[in-house]
């Protein structure tokens, strides 16, 4: 525990000194709370801590350590608003801050009703809004064998309104013939048939040719 002294005279008025073992109070600069004032001797006082708890013990100083405008002769318990004097310089007593120890049981307690409470909160904003609790909708839902829940309506669709026709909306699509392409074997083929033809047509000709001369001769 740290307790804590302020100035209330002097050039250190308002000052604050933290106590938290035992300090030396002197003009001696090898003193821990050192004081500059010809009145003060070199080791004035002393504080001490014992079980959290503080006093003041004069060493015998010239000008003497007082508390609460008594002058002390050994060691004096303070409490929180006394006022320490050494020579003219005095000094509220400025007890520390209390610790508040919290309990690991009470600690948990807290935390479960905070979470009740914020359970609590979140199922009053859902009723607000018309929606069920879980436990009330988990009672009004009954589920299959497999788990999947009954008499859930699947939504229908919507009317298609009267006099419109669905085939000019959705027009069906037009074929566009496509033109296979003629390999070149094929067309050397087709010009081999074609020659053959040609020649045999013309043989014939002469032919014909022939047996007309030889008939009219």
């Amino acid at each position: 525990m740290t307790w804590k002294i302020q100035a209330i005279s002097g050039d250190l008025t308002g000052q604050e000194i933290s106590i938290d073992h035992d300090m030396l109070v002197g003009r001696h600069q090898a003193a821990d709370i050192v004081l500059q004032a010809a009145e003060i001797s070199r080791k004035h006082a002393a504080f001490l801590v014992k079980e959290d708890a503080l006093w003041v013990q004069d060493l015998g100083s010239s000008n003497g350590t007082f508390v609460n405008d008594q002058r002390i002769d050994a060691e004096a318990l303070l409490k929180e608003g006394d006022i320490v004097q050494f020579a003219s310089l005095k000094f509220s007593v400025l007890a520390p801050a209390q610790e508040v120890v919290v309990e690991p049981e009470l600690e948990q307690t807290a935390e479960r009703v905070i979470e009740e409470a914020e359970e609590k909160n979140a199922a009053h904003q859902m009723n607000e809004q018309g929606m069920p609790e879980l436990k009330e909708r988990d009672a009004s839902v009954q589920l299959t064998r497999d788990g999947m829940p009954t008499n859930v309506g699947i939504p229908k669709p919507a009317p298609i309104p009267e006099g419109v026709d669905l085939s000019k909306a959705t027009p069906e699509p037009k074929s566009i013939p496509v033109e296979e392409p003629v390999s070149r074997v094929e067309q050397a083929k087709e010009e081999q048939k074609n020659a053959s033809v040609g020649l045999i047509s013309l043989i014939v000709l002469i032919i014909l040719a022939i047996v007309a001369w030889l008939f009219f001769k």
